[in-house]
């Protein structure tokens, strides 16, 4: 009865707004020629629902980063490009453009973009608008141990890259992947609402509107999802695209299984500011897990410090915050780490190959932190991972998939590529005349992106779990790595490759 009565007082108060779409059983095709009209660029807002149910090719649930990314993908490629495209998510910015103020000082949720991501970024036209905004290539990173015993540096030069990376705050990523879908002629419906269920419709046919003619038609049932929103509407789609991050209601309603574990840790994230300016991205591995500076721009940089839940002390002062943070990141816990703790380079000399420019760089000091310059935020960290990431007409990207510990700044990276991927092969099912929504073509993008992501969850895991403990012989193998990891070249090649993204494994590809 309630959901009755909702659906009524929509209706009549759509039918106030005279100048949007208005779908009804009879009268659809009669007001598609003078109601329906509008630039192809504008962004229709979905509020209201009647019987028949507005269709489309996807639905993508969430309009994070990761998603707006696969509908910027889907808007560029000249096989999705024609694609019908509802986008559910209540965040009123993807409504409009948003404002960053220059003069706003950063914001302490930030992401370390990899030069894969930033191509991929270059290929959909959102790149341009992020360098409108505050960001911070880097070009060196230095990595450490508490106890002294290694080091190892890191130079774009040894991969014959400008840059390693680039620290973006989120809003500036979402902010660009926005302004460049609204600068498409793509076909995109929003939906200011929340999903709350979901389910494949039984043999039979049902009747809906096609969003590209504007026409009542049959569509065959069991070709089509159809989700129920929060605001009493439903819409139907080939496929359902889960991209609503870690509490993902998609996986939940489609009765995906997860494995994965709680790290019983919580990363602190916050701006500081210097009073010189950081080029560098810095890691500091303590006993309870790592520490990063990362730079964003000026003389302000980002820090992500993992803690035990006993070490946390939401009620520390400022000065007394900043102290801490420049304890973790010189002289606390232990000595700075020198070149010779196992000998001399020259134990690597077997192994090294052509020098690498970062072998020869001496272990350098942070730069000082002088004052914090936005709140602190604490958030969980956990692992988690969906088994399986397709199933009939849904499949998961992002976070819904995936979540991995912080230390590398690899978690949004993981989703970009399940974006890239994922419209990749949709193109790839239409140039086959494939429906889209069929399992054997999502199947493709699960095994593509299954064995990426696992290597890469596999390989943070270990770091957390290996540098968490202070146990004497093992301190002694984590100072071996890193000493073979600074000195031997094909090695530190590899590495630096695969954490920009631009390598896979051998044995995982």
């Amino acid at each position: 009865m309630n959901r009755v009565i909702a659906r009524k007082l929509a209706a009549n108060a759509y039918e106030l707004r005279a100048s949007q779409r208005q779908f009804c059983n009879d009268a659809a095709a009669k007001l598609s020629n003078s109601n329906l009209s509008h630039p192809n660029n504008e962004c229709e807002v979905k509020q209201r629902f009647t019987d028949n149910v507005q269709s489309h090719d996807i639905a993508i649930v969430g309009g994070g980063m990761v998603g707006m990314a696969l509908a910027c993908s889907l808007a560029t490629m000249p096989l999705t490009k024609h694609l019908n495209v509802a986008i559910i998510d209540s965040n009123p910015a993807l409504r409009s453009n948003y404002c960053i103020k220059k003069e706003d000082p950063p914001d302490p949720r930030v992401s370390t973009v990899t030069p894969a991501t930033i191509s991929f970024f270059k290929d959909v036209g959102a790149w341009k608008y992020v360098e409108q905004h505050r960001h911070a290539y880097f070009d060196k990173m230095q990595v450490w141990d508490y106890t002294g015993s290694g080091y190892t540096r890191y130079n774009a030069r040894d991969i014959n890259k400008e840059a390693l990376g680039c620290v973006v705050e989120n809003k500036v990523l979402q902010s660009s992947l926005i302004s460049s879908m609204h600068n498409t002629d793509f076909q995109k419906t929003i939906y200011p609402s929340r999903l709350t269920s979901m389910a494949i419709l039984p043999s039979s046919s049902s009747t809906g509107v096609d969003k590209s003619s504007s026409a009542i038609v049959s569509y065959p049932r069991g070709q089509l999802a159809k989700l129920e929103l929060s605001d009493g509407g439903s819409l139907c789609a080939k496929l359902v695209v889960g991209a609503d991050g870690g509490k993902s209601q998609v996986r939940e309603l489609a009765g995906f299984k997860i494995t994965g574990w709680n790290y019983y840790q919580n990363a602190v994230i916050c701006t500081v500011e210097h009073s010189v300016e950081n080029h560098c991205a810095w890691q500091r591995f303590l006993p309870s897990g790592p520490i990063a500076l990362l730079p964003i721009s000026d003389k302000f940089s980002n820090i992500v410090w993992t803690m035990n839940p006993n070490e946390l002390d939401c009620k520390m002062n400022e000065d007394d915050f900043v102290k801490a943070l420049n304890h973790a990141l010189d002289y606390g816990y232990g000595p700075h780490p020198k070149s010779g703790v196992l000998g001399s380079a020259d134990i690597f000399s077997w192994f090294r190959g052509d020098v690498t420019m970062s072998a020869n760089e001496c272990f350098e000091v942070p730069p000082k932190v002088v004052k914090l310059a936005s709140e602190r935020m604490v958030f969980p960290l956990s692992l988690k991972h969906a088994n399986d990431y397709v199933a009939k007409r849904t499949v998961l990207i992002g976070d819904a998939a995936h979540t991995v510990h912080p230390l590398a700044g690899q978690g949004v990276n993981m989703g970009f590529g399940d974006a890239s991927a994922l419209s990749r092969i949709i193109a790839d099912g239409i140039a086959v005349g494939t429906d889209i929504g069929e399992i054997s073509l999502l199947k493709k993008y699960e095994a593509e992106r299954k064995s990426a992501n696992v290597m890469m969850m596999a390989v943070l895991d270990g770091f957390q779990k290996a540098y968490s403990v202070d146990f004497g012989p093992l301190n002694v193998l984590r100072a071996a790595a890193f000493h073979g990891a600074h000195h031997i070249s094909p090695l530190k090649r590899i590495i630096v490759s695969f954490a920009s993204g631009q390598l896979r494994l051998p044995f995982f590809s």
